[in-house]
């Protein structure tokens, strides 16, 4: 007796922006230029999206500046995904953004079929509140501890510190070694992508680093519903390469700083 055509359902991915809105990202055009990659970031997911059709791909974004709070509080189909910008004005409470995420990284409402979320946490400056209180609550949740969580570090100001314990440990970095104070990235070996802050200088670096965020490393975690016959193992979702940046030979002349 033959089977039934039977499709079965797709596994929700829930992809989080967590978005500094303080007072200092009214400065040189910085609130302007995120809107504006987040904004051209969205296409090219929805694109991963549906060459992945075992994942759903599912964003919602929150807001941090005197308060945290939801932009995007209902986890949306990327292709339906309308982008309103966010404003700066305040100080930066990414210890309170940090405990909304993890009130909805519980399950539930986390769905026990869902693939690891992909967490990415923008920010050009120090956390004002209680940090430690929500990575602790954050990383007490178990679906945020096998996340794949990003950080970009905008300008030179931000606190590469708090984004590393974001992060967690990166296992591609020598012990004791650290970046130069011109920010760069130690390199590593040829096909490894390093679990850092990524430094974004200016808006075409924030633009190609939320692009990879948006579309590679989606396609990645995206593919662990067809491992092992649509249940992944639980390990780390292995990070694609970096796109170029203005530290590297491929990027555009005189790019515009920060």
């Amino acid at each position: 007796m033959p089977f039934p055509d039977v499709r079965l359902a797709s596994r929700p991915l829930h992809f989080v922006y967590l978005c500094d809105c303080s007072g200092s990202m009214q400065a040189d055009g910085r609130m302007q230029s995120l809107n504006q990659a987040i904004r051209q970031s969205l296409p090219g997911m929805a694109e991963v999206a549906r060459q992945n059709p075992e994942a759903r791909v599912l964003v919602r974004a929150v807001r941090f500046a005197d308060r945290a709070g939801w932009h995007i509080a209902t986890p949306t189909p990327v292709e339906q995904v309308h982008w309103n910008d966010l404003q700066a004005g305040g100080v930066t409470a990414m210890g309170e953004a940090l405990e909304l995420v993890a009130a909805e990284l519980r399950s539930p409402p986390m769905e026990p079929r869902a693939l690891p979320p992909v967490l990415v946490l923008i920010s050009d400056g120090q956390p004002t509140d209680d940090f430690d209180a929500g990575l602790r609550a954050l990383m007490h949740e178990p679906w945020a501890r096998r996340a794949v969580r990003l950080a970009i570090a905008i300008g030179h100001d931000a606190d590469t510190d708090v984004l590393q314990q974001f992060i967690g440990e990166d296992p591609g970095l020598p012990a004791g070694e650290v970046p130069g104070a011109s920010g760069e990235m130690p390199r590593h070996p040829a096909g490894r992508s390093p679990r850092r802050p990524l430094p974004a200088s200016n808006a075409t670096t924030l633009a190609r680093y939320l692009q990879w965020a948006s579309t590679a490393v989606v396609g990645a975690a995206s593919t662990s519903a067809s491992r092992l016959g649509g249940d992944d193992d639980g390990g780390p979702v292995p990070l694609p390469d970096l796109p170029p940046t203005e530290l590297d030979p491929l990027e555009d002349p005189d790019p515009i700083k920060w």
